[in-house]
């Protein structure tokens, strides 16, 4: 694709200098984003941890929050009774959720503390349905909306956003009852081996089975799909490299509000603020064969948890071990690949011959004019510093075959389907 594009805009009359012309993957590239790596790590900015990604069942790896695209779709809501233990069998509590197959991962039911239809049960245990009897404390949290549904919440720590939150916050486990393709684990004892969708069709069945589905009415879904292969994102736990993104956000909004960069149009201003001022940790590790490997490499016998080591070369970094661990050290790297925009981030100076700075493209063309992004592409100035003075916000649009382009774009300039 890369060859095709660039053969259209040269047909397109573009006064480029193709001999500046470089692929990602390019000698010089690949080494400035080992050095940005190793610079991050060295300043505390780079860590690693389980946290919750967007995961893809179908590729196998962690997506970007911009490789996620919501829409509303049709779905069901289930109302599903929770038995108190140790109650009579009017004791129970009616949750409502979109996505049964999940309650194999319930670790707390949740109540608004003020809400009297459920005070007398507060610090009593649920019985979570065919968990095999397994208990969950009945807890009080003002976060519970007590107008959503029946007032009551599951929190599923291990696959819902705002339950991991909650929970993390109050210190509840987390379980994680899925797998990466997309099946149950063993968590789900009975249900283990089925695809999630396959899983919520029996569950809801058992359910209406033992008596404790109480009804399934529609209701309207946002859900989240993969921009690149239209599949449904499965929140999930998992173990990645992540970028601490408040320090470099905090840059970004110092540059305009000192005018050292510039917003266009200005109305724009405001959700390049938004989108930095509530940015999270950027998850830049992703589980694919092909890109930029993660410059880390851990001690064959030692706990990667524990012990790794970030080195510019494999080389370094068995250097690295062997003054640690002794000449017979055995070393492995990270299969993990950087996210692409790790590598984009870095092109406005990397193109240039950084982290040379005595480079003489770098000398007299850095920092460069003018940066063209659409609007989710916005914190790219918090990962590369100020390396432009103005940043121009394009507009999305939607074509009706629902693939997004930047308003006057067109897929092929060379077809006439998808004209601008």
């Amino acid at each position: 694709y890369g060859g095709t594009i660039t053969k259209q805009i040269k047909r397109l009359g573009a006064s480029c200098d193709w001999t500046r012309e470089h692929f990602t993957l390019d000698e010089q590239l690949s080494r400035a984003v080992v050095e940005a790596f190793v610079r991050l790590h060295e300043k505390g900015l780079i860590y690693q941890g389980s946290y919750m990604v967007n995961w893809s069942p179908n590729l196998q790896t962690a997506v970007s929050d911009l490789e996620v695209e919501y829409s509303e779709e049709p779905g069901a809501l289930y109302y599903i009774k929770y038995r108190v233990a140790g109650g009579s069998r009017d004791d129970f509590l009616t949750i409502a959720t979109t996505r049964p197959e999940t309650l194999f991962g319930d670790t707390a039911v949740a109540v608004h503390p003020e809400d009297p239809r459920y005070a007398k049960y507060i610090g009593k245990m649920a019985i979570v349905p065919l968990a095999l009897g397994r208990h969950v404390p009945i807890i009080p949290h003002k976060q519970v909306d007590r107008e959503f549904g029946t007032g009551v919440l599951k929190i599923s720590p291990g696959h819902d956003q705002n339950d991991y939150l909650l929970a993390r916050k109050i210190g509840l486990p987390i379980l994680n009852i899925m797998n990466k393709d997309g099946t149950l684990n063993e968590v789900a004892v009975l249900y283990s081996g089925l695809d999630r969708f396959e899983a919520r069709k029996k569950v809801w069945a058992e359910l209406q089975e033992t008596g404790l589905a109480v009804k399934k009415e529609p209701h309207t879904m946002r859900v989240p799909r993969s921009q690149r292969g239209g599949e449904i994102i499965e929140p999930l736990v998992s173990k990645q490299w992540f970028i601490t993104m408040e320090p470099l956000a905090e840059k970004a909004l110092h540059a305009v509000k000192t005018g050292d960069l510039t917003i266009i149009p200005e109305r724009f201003e405001k959700i390049y603020n938004h989108w930095l001022s509530n940015i999270k940790d950027w998850c830049i590790s992703r589980q694919l064969w092909w890109g930029h490997r993660i410059p880390v490499w851990y001690v064959v016998g030692r706990d990667p948890e524990e012990e790794y080591i970030v080195a510019r070369s494999s080389d370094e970094a068995l250097e690295i071990a062997q003054k640690k661990f002794g000449k017979d050290v055995e070393i492995y790297q990270d299969p993990d690949v950087l996210d692409t925009w790790f590598s984009s981030s870095l092109w406005p100076f990397s193109t240039l011959g950084w982290p040379d700075m005595l480079e003489e493209d770098y000398k007299t063309f850095y920092p460069t004019t003018m940066l063209e992004t659409g609007v989710t592409a916005c914190n790219v100035a918090a990962r590369a510093g100020i390396p432009f003075g103005e940043q121009l916000f394009s507009i999305p649009v939607k074509y009706k075959n629902s693939i997004k382009r930047m308003k006057g774009s067109i897929v092929n300039e060379f077809e006439k389907k998808f004209r601008g």
